[in-house]
């Protein structure tokens, strides 16, 4: 069945980094905006990254820009965040997800159509 699925999550020290990939199954994600948000434990989730489907433009949050870069290979069907400088609150579920709906709705959950199971982030020494 359709589906998106998350990988890469780890343990990893604090300053480390981690690749996460998240990948399509029975479906193309070139025209789809691809997000990544996370939840920590007690808080509710929220988006991290963003990448258009056209050019392939990438968006952050403060709290992760310049430590975190999402890109995607339509080629392997699949959207990559390389985390690195990780901190300790970096520690949560990621999930990836994909919309079809227009780029300026990317912060809505609801504009996105499928979901991933969630990869676990844990930063600690």
């Amino acid at each position: 069945q359709v589906q998106l699925v998350e990988s890469g999550g780890g343990l990893v020290q604090p300053g480390g980094s981690l690749r996460l990939s998240c990948a399509a199954s029975k479906f193309t994600l070139d025209y789809y905006t691809i997000g990544w948000f996370r939840q920590a434990p007690g808080k509710e989730r929220e988006g991290v990254s963003y990448i258009s489907p056209s050019d392939g433009s990438a968006y952050y949050i403060d709290s992760v820009k310049d430590r975190f870069t999402i890109t995607r290979d339509n080629a392997e069907n699949t959207v990559f965040l390389q985390m690195n400088s990780l901190k300790p609150e970096d520690t949560a579920v990621y999930y990836c997800a994909a919309s079809r709906r227009q780029l300026h709705l990317k912060t809505w959950e609801g504009a996105y159509d499928y979901w991933g199971q969630g990869t676990q982030v844990t930063v600690s020494s």
